[in-house]
């Protein structure tokens, strides 16, 4: 596993609000700061006015930086619209 996936996948608290996140919690990156959050945190930001845009914005970006420039190794670029485990 890369450094990025561990770091991000086995994240152990929420970068958002703190909560501590178990192996098999879900957790899934925020569009706003590319950080783990947890899923209800997903859900609070999903409720902003600029989700959307920010959603569309992220993955535009993602895709064009990581996935173009590094074959996107693991998914990075979905791991902001898909929840995930540590593995």
């Amino acid at each position: 596993m890369d450094k990025w996936e561990e770091r991000l996948s086995c994240a152990l608290a929420c970068h958002r609000c703190g909560a501590a996140l178990g192996k098999d919690d879900k957790r899934i990156l925020s569009v706003y700061d590319h950080e783990p959050i947890c899923m209800a945190c997903k859900k609070a930001e999903e409720q902003r006015p600029d989700y959307e845009a920010v959603s569309r914005e992220t993955i535009g970006q993602c895709m064009a930086e990581t996935e173009v420039l590094y074959s996107d190794p693991g998914g990075y670029c979905l791991h902001h619209f898909y929840p995930f485990t540590c593995k």
